[in-house]
């Protein structure tokens, strides 16, 4: 099997480094990695050859999260779960400054603010599902009925990915404006690592946690 009908998902999973590459041409392979590299790379107009070449050309490094169950669980929970929460808050305290004191100008990041704010909210019900009961399900060796709520976790990532897609959307793609402030570019700054965590989040989940109760 060559790269190019290889699934995206699958090289994030046995290429260290790949979620680096996927990132920086936006190739979903978090909720949508399901398809060959060929067919994510056509959808977003990205030379199939060039991508390969970058991936072909990546060291291998070790894996930074663990793959044991309960050492992922508690990875997820430190590395993801509890830095969303201290991040979030401080994105959207950027946002309302920067709507508020660039209000009157064309490239001002309307809605950015509530955006975030509806995210976060969205996220951390998310999240205490997992803590409370996905989580310790899976901690015990999961149950015959766990299935159910793996599934609407994925569900709820999906609509994750899409309120990513509209981050980026109202963030000129993390990309302030020409002669922005320090606190903009701050906060755009804040909004491209809040995307970043969440795919890699996402990526862990649905790809190597959750496929090991299926």
């Amino acid at each position: 099997m060559t790269l190019a009908t290889t699934l995206v998902r699958d090289i994030a999973i046995e290429r260290p480094g790949a979620t680096a590459v996927f990132r920086r041409h936006k190739i979903d392979f978090c909720c949508n990695g399901g398809v060959p590299l060929a067919e994510a790379a056509a959808r977003r107009g990205v030379e199939l050859d060039a991508l390969e070449d970058e991936l072909v050309r990546l060291q291998p490094v070790q894996a930074a999260a663990p793959t044991d169950v309960h050492a992922l669980i508690d990875h997820v929970l430190e590395r993801y779960h509890e830095v969303h929460r201290a991040e979030f808050p401080e994105a959207i305290r950027l946002a309302r400054r920067v709507e508020a004191v660039h209000r009157d100008k064309p490239d001002c990041p309307h809605g950015l603010a509530d955006h975030l704010t509806f995210v976060f909210g969205d996220l951390d019900g998310h999240q205490r599902k997992e803590e409370q009961v996905l989580f310790p399900m899976m901690r015990q060796g999961g149950s015959p009925m766990i299935g159910f709520p793996i599934a609407r976790m994925m569900a709820e990532h999906e609509e994750v990915g899409e309120q990513l897609e509209r981050l980026a959307e109202l963030t000129t793609d993390f990309v302030p404006p020409p002669g922005a402030c320090t606190t903009w570019r701050a906060l755009y700054q804040a909004c491209r690592k809040i995307d970043e965590d969440l795919r890699e989040h996402m990526h862990l989940e649905n790809n190597i946690l959750f496929p090991q109760f299926a």
